[in-house]
């Protein structure tokens, strides 16, 4: 406990002696968003020589509420705040300028600069921009799901199924997404059982694989209404849309795989997205407008990975790297 508060209170202090991000510099690159993806590309931009900024609602992003992390090499195990901290800390040290808490309105541009405008009226200038947002899950908005998060309730099958070694799980969802899921766990897991409201909306041939493995049931046509347990997830409470009766569904945790929204509101007019509202980006993270680039879960990058979102970062800030350089 003692251990987190001084790292809390050191990446306080080290960001308070940061530069101040102003709206009297011009420049070469402004970073929207602070995940993984953000942090990398400012680490790398900031190598390059390049001036600096970043922008973000939330520092950290989506990692700083994931109990646990066993999948980033080199980091056998420790808690996604923990991770953060390694992160920024990181970043301090660069002593790039970061402004934490804010909300970009839109980006504009003329004269190929650009003018990036906040909710609260400031506007910050750069020659080039990355995009990198993420994507916040959606949820199931039903009872005990915000209550047991990281205590049976999970969002991210690859990021957590060995937590269920042994165990029973139930998949909330009916996409490739969740059915991806279930066919990953039923490797390691006693038991899958997959609940959906409605039919299955995956691609036959991952319907198909699910007869291959005996520890797989499905529950079609049911709805869950609830999540209980005490101190952690021990069952759902569902109902079966054709009988109209409910029913007590045990279970030791619960991955909710009904997909995400990418953060990319702002940006829905300015850059191209795809039917998922995701960033459509090239080869080298750069988006439809040239001298915007993008990065992370905000982009159509398959795999939404805490490692896979550092590395576009990386990418991203040298092709901003290069783009400078030939304009």
């Amino acid at each position: 406990m003692d251990l987190n508060i001084n790292l809390n209170m050191s990446n306080s202090a080290n960001q308070s002696m940061a530069p101040k991000l102003s709206t009297d510099i011009l420049y070469d690159v402004i970073i929207i968003g602070g995940g993984p993806a953000g942090l990398n590309a400012a680490l790398y931009a900031k190598r390059k020589g390049l001036s600096t900024g970043i922008l973000t609602k939330a520092l950290g992003g989506q990692v700083i509420n994931t109990s646990l992390v066993e999948n980033y090499l080199g980091r056998t195990s420790l808690s996604g705040e923990s991770l953060v901290d390694s992160f920024i800390d990181h970043i301090n040290e660069l002593e790039i300028p970061i402004l934490d808490g804010v909300i970009v309105k839109d980006i504009q541009t003329s004269n190929h600069i650009y003018r990036i405008i906040l909710t609260n009226g400031e506007i910050y200038q750069s020659k080039t921009v990355i995009i990198s947002t993420g994507s916040k899950n959606k949820k199931l908005h039903i009872p005990g799901e915000n209550e047991f998060f990281g205590k049976g309730v999970a969002y991210c099958a690859i990021c957590d199924a060995p937590f269920y070694k042994g165990k029973d799980v139930i998949v909330a969802g009916g996409g490739n997404s969740a059915v991806e899921a279930a066919l990953d766990l039923a490797k390691i897991a006693k038991s899958v059982t997959i609940v959906h409201r409605s039919e299955f909306r995956a691609d036959q041939i991952l319907i198909d694989k699910l007869d291959l493995h005996k520890n797989i049931t499905t529950h079609l046509q049911t709805q869950i209404l609830e999540i209980v347990g005490e101190r952690t997830v021990g069952g759902i409470r569902a109902l079966d849309k054709s009988t109209k009766k409910q029913r007590l569904i045990k279970t030791d945790g619960i991955f909710i795989e009904i997909g995400y929204k990418p953060n990319t509101t702002p940006f829905k007019d300015l850059v191209k997205l795809n039917e998922r509202e995701e960033i459509i980006v090239g080869e080298m993270n750069q988006t439809s407008i040239p001298g915007i680039f993008a990065a992370g879960d905000a982009t159509a990058t398959p795999y939404k990975q805490i490692v896979i979102a550092a590395s576009e970062g990386a990418k991203a800030a040298l092709a901003v790297n290069d783009y400078i350089n030939k304009a």
